[in-house]
């Protein structure tokens, strides 16, 4: 009963007591003990005193202590009840005596129990007025805290605003007092440089003085020197005519003497052999027959072996070549490109050649045979015809040393006097183009005219024969099946099949020399044509006159000149190569009536500034013009930024100067002579830096556009230039309008433009459809239409109308809706302007020049969808390796070959040599870096996302595996398709792909004096590259201040509503920094500052100022170089730049690019980051496979 007791009330006696203050802890103990003092024993007092004073007891030691207590109490008990038991030694003792001292023990054990009750409870009780005590001490001590807290905080702020106010008024009299200074400077500067440019203007007049007197001078001497050495060219040339003369009189002599020697030597051996003859006998001349012909079979036999092994067998060629699979009805199957392909190839062009080589050499012998026989008449020559069809002379290289020109010039005009060039019979580029003729005739053939009808059929024709004659050569002889017809053999040898193939090869070359000579006429007319613009560009900006005096040339005008002079030589080359001296004669006659024309014009006081077709009359119009009568107003010079200019840039990249390239296209160039004529209308005009710039953004961008090409110069249109085209355009437009409303009226600019647009739809227009366009649209009637005083405007309504109706038959099939509703929406608002009566009938003149511009620009539009086709057509070849081979040459033709590149590329040389101190330890750190990122992903699935970089915050990311695998999937779902590839550790790769992300990340600008001279062409693509960076920079520094601003406030509530705000904010920022290039801190922080339309509506005025101040100062001071946050960031974006870098654009380098952002808390512009890594890649590509020889060799002595 007592253990049960004091079970029973041991929770009870658990009570922890616990004061801070010691004021407290004093009162609570003097009213214990005044309390305690009367009832309590003195020993236990002074112990629950000193228990008092000490320090507050835990929970452990009250219950030690309360354990021990009872332990205490139960030894007591059990002493206690051995007392009451009776001893051994006394008597025993009745039962009633034992039974009343148990009821007395027993009852002095309950007074015991009720009596420690009592005293618990007491305790109990004196302790809940303790604790009521202590709460209400505590409340006191909490409410004047806060008190004396709040007292503070309003004398703080109170501080804070004040100097606030301070600050800002410093700041206003500072920035005050900087203005001043700044425009105190600025007008000083203004006034020096006014002095200085004035002195430079009176040094730069003397300086052309002194040059102008030295030219003369110069000229003067030098014209002195030329009439010197002309009279001794003369005087050698004569002395020299002397001495060959008697030499070749001393040869004739020696000649005639070694004849008659010979004659006597040979008499004199015939007579010997006569003798000889008769002194031997039978026997001796069989035993010598014997042994000669014993010799013999040995010589022949060593002879055929000997060729099988050098020359091949004629049946070992014919298998090779069908091999090649080139037949009729594989050429029909395959696509054009791919068939060009085939035939442009090495291997097909060196195996066809030899076979033909081989058939022409046994053709040769078989008909020397029968002409010996006298059984038929000798080879038919058809010299005159492979002639046509030659291909030009290979210039020699301008790096050929003098004396070796001058002995090869020697040595080539002696043998060119001794031996004519020797002429393939059957050319294999014109063979193989009868495969391209019978597969593609469209693409091909421009028109259906007999000429191309009849070149069809006997291509068929001829293709038939040679595959009759390849079919003989493999399987033997062929007997015939034909019984009834009696004209064909009955057994086909290759005797027989060969004069067959031969007299099928006359037939076709005949046909396709006749068409080749109309296509050779139109190429040379478009040649000459653009001669002649050439030399009308030249005169107008040079400002020559008549007598051929341009005055004083400025340095760009004189390379100008040059560039035109060089041009026109090129030219003349191309139309000695097509028509011969007759040619030459032609585009003289043409330069010199056309710079007589413009000269008649300009004294005349005709405007210079009319369409170029006025001077060039008299050349036909068979390739499309440069562009309306508007282009003139930029005067020729700017001819190759219309419409022409993607036809000379792709006649001009295969030019003779390359013949990797010529090779591959020459062998599709018979076949697709239509298109490449149509193309050459300006061969030559662009220089070889254009035409590499065009190539490189083909070979960079695969996926552009043809015609966006020539827009890679111009990516940021001139707003200044287009505003002045467009005033000079309308001022040209108004000055037609004026010379029709003058008092003579005066037709003759009106005329002209109807028959630009004449010639212009005839150019376009195939050769049918010419003479019903010259019926309808004819200058001479419509000049005596005008020139009779009437203005006939249904007459001229007639015009526009077929204009237009014959554009829209010529345009694409999808543009006949835009161009049907253009066309009745012009008809309508002409309509209108005609039903304005005036006196003057000056409505009408307004609706016919209104007409006209609007057909010139139809025309002009139609020009570029046509050059678009053009292109599309060229582009296969422009990005395969001819592309590659041709930037190769022209990188080699500017800064030497390989072995010369210690000297000619320095700043290669410095570029290469940085990133190979680093090249190693970057390679390292990216491949520990990915070891890691696999290592993560086979443990544990995919990493979990470090945490973002903040300033301060209290929430944490979680992100579960689901939400990671669901976002990794989604992020390798929106890849695209043409990935770049990965780094494989080579060392001229990754020291390209390392230097060129070095180059865009620096935080100075890119330019071209610190660009290696192998990356010259990629000047913008990396300077956008480098801007791209720098922006995903700054957005990067944004988001965390916008983050920081955002735990500051409290904006938000959870982390999906700030990832929410976050995003918005880095689309707003994405937005401003593409479209406004000078955006400043100011506008990001007013982009990055709004966070919702309910948070500026609740947000004060001025809270939102102090806001967007904050911001900004943290912005600016976040994007000073040598900030740690700056660092950071910069070094997360070049950690994802590399990982997509080095280890490509698939998942791999995502991953490594995504973790590397996430850091920084800029994982949204992961896509961003994949297009910068993409362009390098594809950069570092193209260089290692164009520049790889050149890094080659500056790498070997690294």
């Amino acid at each position: 009963m007592m253990m049960e007791s004091s079970e029973g009330v041991r929770p009870a006696a658990g009570v922890a007591m616990e004061f801070s203050v010691s004021d407290e802890k004093a009162a609570e103990t003097t009213s214990f003990s005044s309390a305690t003092a009367t009832r309590v024993p003195r020993r236990l007092r002074k112990r629950l005193l000193a228990e008092c004073s000490r320090s507050p007891c835990t929970v452990e030691e009250i219950e030690a202590k309360l354990r021990h207590a009872d332990l205490r109490r139960q030894q007591f008990y059990e002493k206690l009840s051995s007392k009451a038991r009776p001893k051994p030694r006394s008597p025993p003792r009745s039962s009633s005596n034992e039974e009343d001292l148990g009821q007395r023990l027993e009852a002095k054990l309950q007074a015991a129990q009720q009596k420690r009750l009592s005293i618990l409870a007491k305790a109990q009780k004196r302790l809940a007025r303790l604790d009521e005590l202590r709460q209400a001490a505590k409340t006191g001590v909490e409410m004047r805290f806060e008190k004396e807290r709040e007292m503070l905080g309003s004398k703080v702020e109170s501080r804070v605003q004040k100097a606030e106010a301070n600050r800002m008024l410093i700041l206003k009299a500072y920035s005050q007092r900087r203005d001043k200074l700044k425009e105190r400077s600025s007008q000083s500067l203004l006034r020096r440089m006014t002095r200085e440019s004035k002195y430079k203007e009176r040094v730069r007049a003397a300086i052309h003085q002194k040059r102008l007197a030295a030219e003369k001078k110069r000229l003067g001497l030098l014209e002195a020197e030329k009439k010197k050495a002309r009279a001794r060219m003369l005087q050698v040339r004569r002395v020299a005519k002397f001495v060959s003369h008697q030499r070749e009189v001393e040869r004739r002599k020696m000649r005639e003497q070694l004849e008659d020697r010979l004659q006597r030597a040979k008499r004199q051996r015939a007579e010997y052999l006569r003798q000889r003859a008769r002194l031997h006998t039978v026997r001796i001349n069989w035993n010598r027959m014997d042994k000669q012909a014993d010799v013999l079979s040995r010589k022949l036999a060593r002879c055929w072996r000997q060729f099988l092994k050098h020359r091949r067998s004629t049946l070992e060629l014919a298998r090779s070549y069908d091999a090649l699979k080139i037949n009729e009805m594989s050429v029909k199957s395959l696509p054009f490109e791919q068939l060009a392909l085939l035939i442009e190839s090495t291997a097909t062009l060196q195996t066809v050649k030899t076979l033909l080589e081989r058939l022409e050499s046994r053709f040769k012998i078989f008909r020397a045979v029968d002409a010996a026989s006298n059984h038929s008449s000798c080879l038919d020559s058809i010299d005159h015809l492979l002639k046509r069809v030659a291909s030009p002379k290979k210039r020699p290289t301008p790096r050929t040393p003098l004396r070796s020109r001058e002995a090869k010039k020697v040595n080539s005009s002696r043998e060119a006097g001794r031996t004519p060039a020797k002429l393939s019979r059957y050319p294999v580029r014109v063979v193989l183009c009868a495969y391209m003729i019978l597969g593609h005739p469209d693409a091909v053939f421009s028109g259906q005219g007999e000429r191309e009808i009849a070149l069809a059929k006997s291509a068929e024709e001829f293709i038939g024969q040679f595959e009759l004659l390849i079919k003989v050569i493999l399987e033997g002889p062929i007997q015939s099946s034909d019984e009834e017809s009696d004209s064909l053999p009955k057994r086909w040898t290759i005797r027989s099949q060969l004069a067959a193939f031969d007299k099928a090869w006359c037939s076709y070359l005949n046909c396709f020399v006749m068409w080749k000579v109309k296509d050779a006429k139109s190429l040379e007319d478009d040649l000459v044509r653009a001669a002649c613009q050439l030399e009308l560009s030249m005169i107008h900006k040079c400002k020559m006159t008549a007598e051929g005096d341009n005055g004083a040339l400025t340095h760009d005008l004189k390379a100008i000149q040059k560039q035109v002079t060089e041009d026109q030589k090129l030219l003349r080359e191309k139309v000695q190569h097509l028509s011969g001296d007759a040619g030459i004669e032609r585009m003289e006659c043409a330069l010199s009536e056309t710079r007589s024309k413009y000269f008649e014009a300009k004294e005349n006081g005709s405007p210079i500034g009319s369409p170029i077709t006025n001077f060039l009359s008299t050349s036909p119009p068979s390739s499309s013009a440069a562009s309306a009568s508007v282009t003139s107003l930029d005067h020729k010079s700017n001819q190759t930024k219309g419409a022409e200019r993607p036809k000379h840039v792709v006649r001009s990249l295969f030019r003779e100067e390359n013949p990797s390239v010529t090779k591959r296209i020459d062998s599709s160039a018979s076949g697709t002579s239509s298109v490449s004529g149509q193309l050459a209308s300006s061969v030559e005009r662009r220089s070889v830096k254009e035409n590499e710039v065009i190539i490189n953004e083909y070979v960079h961008n695969q996926h552009y556009a043809a015609f966006d090409i020539f827009t890679v110069n111009n990516e940021k249109p001139n707003i200044i230039k287009a505003k002045i085209r467009e005033t000079m355009e309308k001022a040209f437009w108004d000055g037609i309008a004026e010379s029709v409303k003058q008092g003579e009226h005066n037709y003759d600019r009106i005329i002209q433009l109807v028959r630009e647009v004449r010639d212009e739809i005839c150019g376009m227009a195939p050769q049918s459809w010419k003479e019903e366009i010259t019926e309808a649209i004819d200058p001479e009637i419509l000049s005596q239409v005008l020139s009779s005083g009437s203005l006939d405007i249904d007459y001229l309504g007639r015009i526009l109308e077929f204009a237009l109706t014959t554009l829209q038959k010529l345009s694409a099939p999808a543009n006949d809706d835009d161009m049907k509703a253009n066309h009745q929406r012009l008809l309508k608002e002409l309509a209108e302007i005609c039903q304005i009566r005036d006196e003057s009938n000056y409505s009408h003149v307004n609706a016919m020049i209104k007409g006209l511009r609007f057909v010139l620009e139809q025309i002009r539009a139609l020009q570029q969808e046509i050059i678009r086709a053009r292109m599309r057509m060229m582009e296969p070849f422009l990005k395969g390796p001819a592309g590659l081979e041709y930037l190769r040459k022209g990188f080699a033709d500017r800064y030497g070959p390989p072995s010369d590149a210690h000297t000619s590329l320095p700043v290669t040389l410095q570029w290469l040599s940085s990133i190979l101190t680093c090249k190693d330890y970057e390679w390292e750190e990216h491949k520990s870096s990915l070891s890691a990122l696999v290592s993560q992903e086979t443990s544990s699935g995919l990493p979990l996302p470090s945490t973002t970089l903040r300033t301060g915050g209290s929430f944490r990311v979680k992100t579960s595996g689901n939400q990671i695998t669901s976002s990794h999937t989604s992020d390798v779902s929106n890849i695209t398709v043409n990935q770049q590839p990965e780094c494989k550790g080579e060392r001229l790769d990754l020291m390209v792909r390392l230097g060129l992300l070095k180059l865009v990340s620096a935080i100075t600008g890119i330019t071209e004096e610190a660009l290696p001279e192998t990356l010259m062409l990629n000047l913008p693509r990396l300077r956008a590259v480098q801007a791209q960076i720098q922006k995903m920079i700054v957005i990067s520094n944004s988001i965390l201040v916008c983050r920081q601003t955002l735990l500051g406030e409290r904006v938000v509530a959870s982390p999906t509503d700030m990832e929410d705000v976050v995003s918005k904010c880095t689309e707003r920022l994405l937005e401003l920094l593409d479209h406004a290039e000078d955006a400043g801190i100011e506008e990001i922080v007013e982009t990055i500052s709004r966070f919702s339309s309910e948070d500026e509506e609740s947000v004060n005025l001025d809270k939102l100022q102090l806001r967007k101040a904050v911001m900004a100062r943290m912005l600016r001071k976040s994007l000073q170089a040598g900030d740690p946050i700056f660092e950071r960031v910069s070094r997360a974006v070049y950690l994802a730049a590399r990982g997509l870098v080095l280890g490509g654009t698939g998942p791999k380098g995502r991953k490594l690019a995504e973790l590397a952002l996430r850091k920084v808390g800029a994982a949204t512009l992961i896509e961003k980051v994949v297009e910068a890594a993409e362009v390098l890649v594809v950069a570092a590509n193209v260089s290692v496979s164009v520049h790889g020889p050149w890094y080659t060799n500056l790498t070997e002595k690294m």
